[in-house]
Formats: C-alpha cells, structure tokens, sequence
C-alpha cells in the first residue's frame, strides 16, 4: 500500500482530498492528510495536482518514435529549406541507410511546389528518402526510393494513399526489429513523461505490418502506458482478434486526408481537382461492422470528409437493419477523426452510439479562415470543420488523441483546442475537454473503472506542477482577459494501475 499526501486532488468524489491511498493497483482511500490510514510507503506530492492519467486515442508508436528521434521537418518553408535538412541529416548516416523524415506542410510555403525525386536524390548522396508529410497520407520520395517500387507508376514523387502505402512499406521495412522497438519505447516513453497512462495504437495494411503492430502490443504495460490495438483491415474482425487486437478499426481507411487531398468530400476542392479518394462503400461498412458484431469485436473507420463519413454512418444503418439498433450500440464502434460532419452525421452518431475518436489539435494547425483547410474547402467549409463542440453538446461519446506523429503527444493542447477552436461556435469547457482526454479513452475500449479518481477505480493517476495556478480544479490554460498565456503545467509523475511509469 501506498499513500500520496500533500497534494491537491481533481475529484468529484472528494474535492478537498489532500491524500490518497493506492491498494492492488486502485483506489482505496481518498480524504485529508489527517485521517489518511498507515501504509507502506509514502509519497509526499509537494503539494502537486493529481488528476486522472490521459488517454490518447489514436498513435502510431513506431513514427513517433522516429519522429522524435529522427528528421523533424514541421518547421521547413520552403523546398530549398527542405532539402538543406536532408542534406544535413543525411550526412551522417551510411550510404546505404534510408532517410526518413517526417512533418513538412506545403500549405505553409510561400511556394507551395516541392522538390523532385533527383533533387531529393542529390541531397541525400545517393540515399533513398522518404518523407511523410503532415497528415502521413502522402510522402515525398527519391527518384531511387520510386525504383525500389516497381509495383507502381506514380505522376510524381509525392505519392498518396495506395502508392504511398507501397512505398512506406519499403521504407519503414528497412528498420531492424530492434530499431523498430526501440523507436516504438522512445514513444511510449514521451507518452508516459506528458501524463499518458494509455494509448491506442492504431495499425493496419498501409498503415503498418503486422510484425510491428504486434511488437508495440508486446511493451504494453512493462514499465510504459498500457496500449490497446486497433488493426484496420476491412473484413478482418477475426485477424484483428488474432493480432491481439481490441478491435477492427482504427485506420481502416474509408478515404484519405485533407491535407493530401484524398478525403473523401461532396463537393470538390477548391485548390485542386476532384472530390478526394474512397475506399469503403456502405455496404462494405455494414458487412464489416455485422462481422464485428458477431464476434464481439468492436469495429470502426477512419473518415474524414463528409462523403466518407456518411457512407460508413449508412453501413451502421445497414447493420442496425439487421440485427438491431441496440445490439450495434453496445459494440462503442467507432469513427475515427470525423471532420467534416454536419448535423444529420452527429445524430445519426448518437443513434447508433458511435465513439468519435478525435484530434482538436487538427482544428488549432489547420482551421479557421486562412490556414490549409480554408486553402483546401474554401473558408465557409474549413470553418464547418472539426464540430467537436457540437458532436459533445449532441450526446457523441468523445475520445480525444493526437495521431502522432501528425500531432505532438501534448494532452493538454488537445484540451486547450478544444475549449478555444478556431471557430468559437463549436467550443466545450475545459473539464469537459479534459474528460474526453482521459475517461473518454477509457470508455472507448470498453474500460468503465478508469480515468475518475474516486475509491475503487483505477489508480492511474498524474502529478503535475501548475505555474498558473488551478482555475475550477484544473490547471489555468486559457488566456485571461489581458491576454495572458498560462505556462502549461508539468507532469512530475505517471501511475498505471498504481505502477509508476514516469517519474521526473
């Protein structure tokens, strides 16, 4: 037994608790320091704030990791910068490695062309480069990374969705086991050190092999967040199960991405020709989601754009034909990133009890008027995008994550562009926010006794210092009324079921 006192306790069942006593991995105590029982041990908090862990809903632990540790290219602008950074990067490493970056956003350039095949091929001395960008819907690749792929015949170096599958696989294939694990531990690390209890690892064909899905599996809990697996692959509930899987989603693709221009939309862009990519009809949804239903698998989709979120919502229609309305709720099936949805999709979202797995940190990069989503959809559809606000207002359950490496692993940022997004209509408070980030992922996998610090729950819990003060329990993070920008706080410690899995 353990005893944590001095601290101050975001609880609903005890709001003034100074201490708290974790027994077999939960919670059995929580009061004053003065009538707290004997224990083990004692941590004094130093008068800390302890609140449950975060959840984040949606990684992909293997590109985390190598973004990380690896080429950063988020702060490029421009092509002739973008190859200064593989050039510098490649000079150190062997002539026969793959470069591999991540994070470059055109939509940000003054000149939004970026460079070719052989000049990507001239800056790296002769290495294959791959280079993801934002969204990891497309990548740039060397004129040699193209030659490896023989499979396809892309118009250019800047591949999307199925040709930039192939061409990832060659790329990430080049990893060892060893530097694969060590990546994915780097990430579950960082995780662990921003107050991450748990993550869902999201993997699939295109996205990642099952060799490294099951790798991540493997670290779950060893001194690191609990990870649960999704396995994207349409019409494989049973693989999924089989790969130790939680469900048959994730990054099941049913269209692309805004950025790359391969969501699946209504209408066209306005930056470029056509309505983006799908992969998923409705009636292909529904049959996978009856599959999941019959053995007890919980099922989802990645969609993005408007047309592909409304036909994976007539899938879950066609499956509540068949086998009922309340059977399909009780799977918490999911839809994972939900961005452009409008108020029909939301209730239809509550009628089957869809779990929205989302990214608020999307909107603070690319909403609003004038930022990729507005260059992509026009401003009146960039600012229609992301609903969180509304989707929580509408009864959605909310999960919120970051799909790192597209987003950093910051927990409280997602809160943060939840409560402020770009377009104020679609705002929710803070302590809703932060309940969508931490018992909102929970309740996505089907876990009921986590994310609340109340007797009996999980004791999974952070402790963080708060430069700014607390403002209705919780750390102060939006700016006051002189503008004023709160320091975020700090996680000084991380607990999973009552392990420390982080400590500063």
């Amino acid at each position: 037994m353990v005893l944590f006192k001095g601290g101050r306790f975001y609880s609903a069942a005890d709001p003034r608790a100074t201490a708290m006593l974790v027994r077999d991995g939960r919670i059995g105590w929580l009061g004053a320091d003065g009538d707290a029982p004997s224990a083990d041990r004692v941590v004094d908090l130093g008068g800390g704030l302890v609140t449950p862990a975060f959840v984040d809903a949606h990684i992909h632990a293997t590109d985390t990791g190598l973004a990380a540790d690896g080429l950063d290219l988020s702060g490029v602008r421009s092509a002739g910068e973008l190859l200064d950074a593989v050039a510098g990067f490649a000079a150190g490493k062997a002539s026969d490695a793959v470069v591999l970056g991540h994070g470059w956003d055109e939509s940000t350039w003054l000149v939004q062309s970026p460079p070719s095949g052989e000049e990507l091929e001239k800056a790296a001395g002769g290495r294959r480069v791959y280079l993801s960008q934002a969204s990891v819907h497309s990548a740039l690749v060397s004129s040699s990374m193209l030659a490896a792929c023989p499979q396809i015949n892309p118009t250019s170096n800047w591949v999307r969705e199925n040709e930039h599958h192939a061409v990832r696989a060659v790329a990430l294939g080049s990893l060892t086991p060893q530097q694969r694990t060590d990546a994915q531990r780097t990430a579950l690390r960082l995780a662990a050190s921003r107050g991450v209890a748990s993550v869902h690892e999201c993997g699939g064909p295109g996205t990642s092999s099952e060799a490294d899905f099951q790798s991540v599996l493997r670290l779950s809990g060893d001194g690191l967040p609990r990870v649960f697996g999704y396995w994207g692959e349409l019409g494989g509930a049973v693989r999924a199960r089989d790969l130790g899987a939680v469900g048959a989603g994730g990054d099941l693709y049913a269209d692309g991405a805004l950025g790359s221009r391969t969501a699946s939309v209504r209408s066209a862009y306005v930056d470029g020709p056509g309505c983006g990519e799908a992969f998923v009809t409705a009636e292909q949804a529904g049959a996978h989601l009856l599959e999941c239903v019959e053995l007890g698998v919980q099922g989802g989709f990645h969609a993005i754009g408007d047309a592909a979120i409304e036909a994976v919502l007539e899938g879950f229609a066609i499956a509540a034909r068949a086998v009922g309305v309340d059977r399909v709720r009780e799977g918490r099936h999911r839809i994972e990133h939900v961005e452009l949805a409008d108020k029909a999709m939301i209730a239809r979202m509550v009628e089957f009890g869809v779990v929205a797995s989302v990214q608020p940190v999307f909107d603070a990069l690319w909403g609003g008027p004038d930022r990729m989503y507005a260059q992509r959809l026009g401003v009146e559809r960039a600012l229609a995008t992301n609903p969180i606000g509304a989707m929580y207002a509408t009864g959605v359950t909310l999960a919120f994550g970051s799909d790192s490496p597209v987003t950093p692993l910051d927990p409280w940022a997602a809160v943060v562009a939840a409560a402020a997004p770009r377009n104020p209509v679609y705002r929710m408070g803070v302590r809703s926010a932060f309940g969508a980030s931490t018992r909102g992922g929970w309740r996505a996998v089907g876990v009921d006794d986590a994310g609340v610090l109340a007797p009996g729950a999980q004791a999974t819990f952070a402790v963080w210092e708060t430069p700014s003060g607390l403002d209705g329990g919780l750390p102060a993070l939006l700016p006051d009324v002189d503008d004023v920008v709160p320091e975020r706080p700090v996680c000084r410690r991380t607990v999973l079921s009552g392990e420390t899995i982080f400590e500063e």
